[in-house]
């Protein structure tokens, strides 16, 4: 019988100023330096900074799920 697993979740934001998707690629980036275990991640919201009416930086609110070590 498998041993049962229990996973966390914990949120984080981070900002790119190419794009939402490299926005994720820098979140998960740093995400993997600290957490081991991951096995998942959800893009909760998408946010723009703007200054002078331009977008400076793009924004991403992501949770991270992974697995606690026994």
């Amino acid at each position: 019988m498998p041993e049962p697993r229990v996973a966390r979740v914990t949120e984080i934001i981070a900002g790119s100023q190419k794009g939402f998707e490299d926005a994720i690629k820098v979140g998960f980036a740093r995400a993997t330096k600290t957490l081991r275990g991951i096995t998942g991640m959800r893009v909760v919201e998408f946010r723009v900074a703007v200054e002078n009416s331009k977008i400076v930086e793009y924004r991403v609110r992501l949770e991270i799920i992974f697995v606690l070590e026994t």
